[in-house]
């Protein structure tokens, strides 16, 4: 049977590395993998991009009202030069998620149909929690159904594990604010281990 794998880590882990490098893997072996990320990720419109410098188009966008498993089979079925083989549009081998946390529940449980029902292995890559240290629901549904969970780890500024999600406004970190702000010019994010992310709060957490 096919599986759901939810491989997380916080920022800067080489979470989108590593889903281009598992795409090369795939396609190395003369197999066609489905690249995809939520609409909601504006960062490169429609490439996954790696802040090693690669970049990837993706296959398919889930806009928040999208039927994933619809939208997957779709791009599935359509007849992309790479997708054919003695004229026949060869099969997906593997779908893979790139910011897996901006998915809606129900596309993520989208994501385990397509794993068990239709066969099609589904590797989702995301964050488990907002700056504000909240779990993205996305994620939270990730953690409660996918058949394998996988942490990819990066490390604090001062050296420990980091965990959290800091966000920066002009350089200076902030703990109130929307959960959803794709890092640019002005707000970036930094990885941080609890020690530090608590240090700079203030020790605020925002479930206090």
């Amino acid at each position: 049977m096919a599986k759901l794998y939810f491989r997380y880590g916080a920022m800067n882990s080489g979470k989108s590395t590593g889903l281009l490098q598992a795409a090369y893997n795939y396609e190395e072996r003369g197999q066609r993998v489905l690249l995809a990320k939520p609409a909601v990720d504006t960062k490169g419109d429609h490439e996954i991009v790696s802040r090693l410098g690669v970049t990837r188009a993706v296959d398919v966008v889930f806009a928040p009202a999208d039927d994933v498993r619809a939208a997957v089979s779709a791009a599935g079925s359509a007849d992309p030069e790479s997708g054919r083989l003695d004229g026949m549009v060869r099969p997906v081998s593997c779908v893979l998620v790139d910011e897996a946390q901006f998915l809606t529940p129900k596309q993520v449980d989208d994501l385990l149909r397509i794993a068990v029902l239709d066969g099609i292995p589904v590797l989702a890559y995301g964050i488990r929690t907002d700056f504000r240290t909240e779990a993205f629901p996305g994620s939270a549904r990730l953690l409660e159904i996918a058949h394998s969970l996988e942490e990819l780890k990066t490390i604090c500024r001062c050296g420990r594990k980091a965990v959290f999600n800091a966000r920066l406004i002009d350089g200076r970190f902030v703990f109130d604010g929307s959960q959803v702000a794709i890092d640019g010019e002005d707000v970036t994010y930094e990885s941080l281990c609890a020690n530090c992310y608590l240090t700079e709060s203030g020790g605020h957490l925002d479930g206090d």
